[in-house]
């Protein structure tokens, strides 16, 4: 999703189709797997766990509606600055679209 011309009437959006997604390189991604290995060969269970939650397969960054970062939106939200989200299932999170488009239309407005 590029713009705001391109958003449906009604509908949701999830996260990554709002903020901007940072990209990870097969390099960032060789090393989070060397972590992960290396922990394993030491036998620490701590690092094990550590290291399985932050392996990453590579991929290309992406631009979402708004030029921040996902902290930054979800900073927001729970300040109160940005909309809050939907709960459509226990690991699903989304927000309207009609809340996006007005949170839009009122930087455009500033």
């Amino acid at each position: 999703m590029a713009d705001i011309k391109t958003l449906p009437e009604t509908g949701f959006l999830n996260l990554y189709d709002i903020v901007c997604r940072p990209e990870i390189t097969p390099e960032q991604s060789a090393a989070t797997y060397r972590a992960f290995e290396d922990a394993k060969v030491r036998g620490d269970a701590k690092a094990i766990e550590k290291a399985r939650f932050n392996v990453r397969k590579p991929r290309c960054a992406t631009r979402g509606l708004l030029p921040i970062s996902k902290s930054t939106w979800l900073n927001g939200v729970r300040t109160g600055k940005y909309p809050k989200p939907v709960k459509l299932g226990p690991k699903t999170t989304v927000w309207r679209v009609e809340d996006i488009r007005a949170l839009i239309n009122s930087f455009s407005q500033s």
